[in-house]
């Protein structure tokens, strides 16, 4: 069983930080911690939590800030597709490019992970979808009646793709033809803003949803 023990924004562009895992076992995963990290040591704390893993569901900056405090506090190794480190290594360049500020050397990456690829917590599992488009490395995690995007689907949008490695192409492909197959009831939980559904993108996403004309699986 999955449990979203917390949604937080975070960071200096509000990414959407979830902290999800087994309530039974109180074990946890980490998703996209893109700041405040004393913050969320801090939920962590206060739910009673073991977290096991912590993952990005791609390299930009706002999504991996407070990733290497976090692997400091907890204990917890950082998961990365293997496709964004060069990403994670303009993470510095880049946050001084948009945001005029320094905010230190990216967190070291323990294990890559890739498609088919699965994190568990307790019961609770996370498999990888590798969901390119928004960066090379981008992944979305599907669990038990959840599904947590990234920047790959918003609702009623879909990531930029004009940042180094975006591919404008191959985020529609990974949307419809990896996203819009699974169950369309499913909530989709993603980086940044808020949740929604897939039926609901499907029908309504005026960039990969039947208002935009494109070719839907069946």
């Amino acid at each position: 069983m999955l449990e979203i023990f917390e949604r937080r924004e975070v960071g200096p562009l509000a990414c959407n930080c979830y902290i999800v895992g087994d309530p039974t076992t109180r074990q946890a995963i980490v998703i996209d911690p893109g700041g405040d990290a004393d913050v969320l040591a801090e939920a962590i704390a206060t739910h009673q939590l073991t977290v096991t893993a912590i993952v990005a569901t791609h390299a930009h900056f706002d999504h991996v800030i407070a990733a290497e405090r976090l692997r400091e506090l907890t204990g917890a190794p950082f998961y990365l597709h293997d496709s964004d480190r060069p990403v994670l290594d303009w993470m510095q360049e880049s946050a001084q490019m948009f945001l005029g500020v320094d905010v230190g050397p990216p967190p070291e990456v323990d294990t890559s992970v890739s498609e088919g690829d699965v994190l568990s917590a307790g019961e609770m599992q996370l498999h990888v979808i590798h969901t390119p488009g928004h960066s090379p490395g981008s992944i979305s995690l599907l669990g038990d009646g959840a599904l947590f995007s990234g920047d790959t689907l918003f609702a009623g949008s879909i990531g930029r793709t004009d940042l180094p490695g975006g591919d404008s192409r191959a985020l529609v492909d990974a949307v419809k033809g990896k996203l819009f197959t699974l169950d369309q009831s499913l909530p989709v939980h993603p980086g940044h803003g808020p949740s929604t559904t897939l039926e609901r993108e499907r029908l309504s996403n005026p960039f990969v949803g039947k208002r935009a004309g494109l070719w839907l699986p069946e």
